[in-house]
């Protein structure tokens, strides 16, 4: 049996639950929840997000998802006892690209349903987010943190890349030698600091975090469903594209929103109240 496939079955055996799941209305929030380990992300973990995140973007009725951590952090990354199984597993006639696999398609995995569904995503800091963590994090579409939250390039340190979209992340945020700089410099951000840099859009007290995430969810229930599930996708792909990409891509996306009820109606409201 390949590490792969060995990982798979870890994640899936067992009946604890490592993901705790809360629904209201049209939001969830989905908290990673083995707080004795600094949620670290074990086969478990991984496989029972990856799980509760699909079944939630595959509902239209939940139109926010907030993520967020157990106990003092967020999260603290892969668990060493898995990186240990792969490196320990190498020399297996698949070598590296076993391990590919489950980097690919179960931490990828996560980021990809996060990022091309139409459901927003608010991570929620409660504490450290490093590595898998704050890929996971910075996929989000808003990021909140509290004041005890801390991003952690853990990468650098044991050997590795900026991984699972973090590279992407960084650099549209930070810059080529911002990214360079919090990658080899290997110092933790502070929330503040996260703020200022562009990684964090708010920072608040910790007992206020929740709130503050849900503050985020009543704005984006408040837009009409089409206005987010068109936004989202393209504000996303403008990130890569040129101007005249950017700007033909508006351009045929904007006349759709002009038949929707949502928009005569606002405009029927506006022109109602200026006469």
């Amino acid at each position: 049996m390949g590490v792969y496939q060995e990982l798979v079955e870890q994640g899936e055996s067992g009946s604890e639950r490592l993901v705790r799941v809360e629904q209201c209305a049209e939001r969830a929030i989905v908290t990673l929840d083995e707080p004795d380990r600094l949620n670290a992300l074990s086969a478990r973990m991984v496989i029972q997000v990856k799980q509760t995140v699909a079944e939630l973007v595959s509902d239209p009725a939940i139109r926010t998802v907030v993520l967020t951590g157990a106990g003092e952090g967020f999260s603290a990354g892969g668990d060493l006892r898995m990186m240990r199984l792969a490196k320990d597993r190498l020399g297996e006639p698949e070598g590296a690209t076993d391990v590919w696999r489950w980097i690919r398609y179960e931490f990828g995995g996560v980021v990809r349903l996060i990022a091309r569904s139409d459901t927003a995503f608010v991570a929620a800091l409660n504490g450290p987010a490093a590595g898998v963590g704050l890929a996971w994090a910075l996929a989000c579409d808003v990021v909140v943190a509290s004041e005890k939250a801390v991003l952690v390039p853990a990468f650098g340190r044991l050997g590795l890349l900026p991984e699972v979209g973090t590279s992407w992340a960084l650099t549209r945020r930070l810059g080529y030698q911002g990214a360079f700089a919090f990658f080899v410099g290997g110092r933790h951000l502070e929330a503040g600091e996260a703020r200022d840099a562009g990684l964090v859009q708010e920072v608040v007290p910790h007992d206020e975090l929740l709130a503050a995430a849900d503050r985020w969810c009543d704005s984006i229930a408040a837009l009409p469903a089409h206005s987010l599930a068109m936004a989202k996708p393209l504000l996303r792909a403008a990130a890569d594209a040129s101007w005249e990409t950017a700007l033909a891509t508006e351009e045929f996306a904007e006349p759709n929103c002009f038949t929707t009820g949502a928009f005569q109606d606002a405009v029927r409201g506006m022109l109602e109240g200026h006469s």
